[in-house]
């Protein structure tokens, strides 16, 4: 069934359009991958109509068609970033979150309103046996949490009737496939809204599931605005009973959460004003009209032109107009006023008179599971391509000391081939991997290897032939995150037999690099709001 489709639907909106996003809503759901004839029978869409969108979001790079799945691929991220970038508050208290995470060796999140539910928008967890398994992007009722409590102070009587009439229509929260079914999840509601109103603070105890604790701190807009005043967003420490009772939350956490939240506030009340930021048209003209051209009917333009829309927004392009939109897509304006009218009808856009603005249900559109990816995975289908292009090993691995560790690795059928298995270490020294790390690193003292690293850095690149291994050659490439450091690298091994140093340099290195480069750009779409752990 599509999103809020049906009778109800403006007669503006693009079909198309709303079935593409229910897709994504449902691999989504699914966890990320998906069947095709899952989808099907999910969607209640024609097979040869998800076949089509399908295709279309592959087109993007939002989807991997592997086989007969559908795969949620990491530049989807494009479209929660744009809301996240909006919104501001990411960039500007994430450090605050993260430095009482680790003061405090709890989990620290902050959380927006999303009508009757919040949403999290940062997750600075610890790692323990017993850890949490929020999402950034993930929705949960405003009920079963301590910052739904606080954003419901704010709530009008036309919202506290939606909450009502969702309450009384699914009593479990089965609608909140991030948390479990609960019965007795709206008990005392909305005593707990006044006491959160009269305290300025709020308590979660055990209302997602047992064990779970957490106290939460709204963080308001203190400026002079529209908005001065109201809750920006809720900052919350969140821990289990093994460690906290709700009572030493309150004596032992809440002093230091009220603290870092003073410090939020500061923060975001002197912010300067982002520029808005002129937005050069998209080239989606050209790139959708050559998409068609290939694809043909299995190419839905509509849908990419919409979700395109989306991506209009960001720092310092919070507010657009329907012809800043038309202007920074590069749309027609009555093909970008029928995409903003759908996505206003699905909820991922609110208007206020003259301009539009993204909402966080954006976030739900993938989020969610892309955002748990390590760079192993992301990294995985590249690195399964590249060796099946070169008939060779392909593999990933991070820095650990003087050692290399191996996170991800694509191997031949060969007879004859590297042997190496995920997680295996070896000196970082003596391996191609190793040495465009080390490149990477500050210069330390002349050793012997001085020379060497002298040339990577200088070429961008490492072959080793032998050193390892008698027969072993390699060459190796450095993998860099947003900011430019070197986090990771890539390479190619081979016996020496099949490929002299002169063809890995001709013939292996630009592979190696175009999909570096693949890489690399998976892993700033992802990593541009949250930590990619390696593996």
């Amino acid at each position: 069934m599509l999103p809020n489709a049906g009778s109800d639907a403006p007669p503006e909106a693009v079909t198309p359009l709303m079935r593409g996003i229910t897709v994504l809503l449902r691999l989504t759901e699914a966890g990320g991958v998906s069947s095709l004839s899952g989808l099907e029978k999910a969607t209640g869409l024609a097979r040869s109509t998800v076949d089509r969108i399908t295709s279309t979001l592959a087109r993007r790079g939002y989807v991997r068609l592997d086989g007969r799945d559908a795969v949620l691929a990491p530049r989807l991220m494009e479209l929660g970033n744009a809301y996240l970038a909006a919104l501001r508050l990411p960039g500007l208290l994430d450090a605050h979150a993260d430095a009482l995470a680790d003061e405090l060796d709890e989990s620290v999140s902050l959380a927006v309103g999303d009508r009757d539910g919040i949403r999290f928008i940062h997750q600075a967890t610890r790692r323990r046996a017993m850890s949490l398994s929020f999402r950034i992007g993930d929705l949960l009722p405003a009920e079963r949490t301590a910052p739904g409590s606080l954003f419901a102070t704010e709530w009008d009587e036309p919202e506290w009737a939606r909450w009502r009439t969702r309450r009384e229509a699914d009593p479990e929260g089965r609608g909140f496939p991030a948390v479990p079914p609960r019965s007795g999840a709206y008990d005392a509601f909305e005593e707990r809204v006044a006491s959160a109103a009269a305290r300025g603070w709020a308590l979660d105890d055990q209302l997602i599931e047992p064990g779970l604790v957490a106290v939460s701190v709204p963080v308001r807009d203190l400026g002079v605005g529209a908005g001065a005043g109201r809750v920006a967003c809720v900052a919350s420490v969140v821990s289990h009973t093994s460690r906290h009772t709700a009572g030493s939350l309150r004596e032992v956490l809440l002093p230091r959460l009220r603290a870092t939240v003073d410090v939020m506030e500061r923060v975001l009340r002197d912010a300067p004003s982002p520029a808005g930021k002129p937005v050069a048209p998209s080239g989606l003209a050209a790139w959708t009209g050559a998409s068609k051209q290939e694809l043909g009917r299995e190419f839905v333009e509509s849908l990419a032109r919409g979700l395109t829309v989306i991506t209009s927004f960001g720092e310092g392009r919070a507010e657009l107009t329907l012809t800043d939109v038309a202007q920074a897509t590069g749309l027609a304006r009555a093909t970008a006023r029928r995409a903003l009218i759908t996505l206003e009808h699905l909820g991922y856009v609110e208007s206020y008179g003259r301009v539009f603005r993204l909402t966080p249900r954006v976030l739900g559109l993938g989020f969610p599971p892309l955002s748990m990816l390590p760079l192993s995975e992301i990294a995985a289908p590249h690195l399964t391509a590249l060796s099946a292009r070169l008939y060779e090993s392909a593999s990933l691995a991070v820095l650990v000391g003087d050692e290399i560790q191996y996170v991800a690795r694509a191997a031949t059928a060969r007879i004859l081939s590297a042997n190496v298995t995920v997680g295996a270490r070896l000196p970082a020294s003596a391996t191609s991997l190793g040495r465009v790390m080390l490149a990477g690193l500050p210069e330390r003292a002349a050793d012997d290897l001085a020379g060497a690293l002298d040339l990577v850095r200088r070429d961008g690149y490492a072959l080793v032939d032998g050193e390892l291994e008698e027969g072993l050659r390699s060459v190796a490439v450095p993998v860099r995150e947003g900011g430019g450091r070197v986090v990771a690298a890539v390479n190619v091994a081979m016996h020496s037999s099949r490929r002299t140093a002169e063809e890995c340099v001709r013939d292996v290195l630009p592979e190696l690099r175009d999909t570096v480069a693949l890489i690399e750009a998976d892993l700033h779409v992802a990593g541009r709001f949250r930590r990619v752990p390696a593996g």
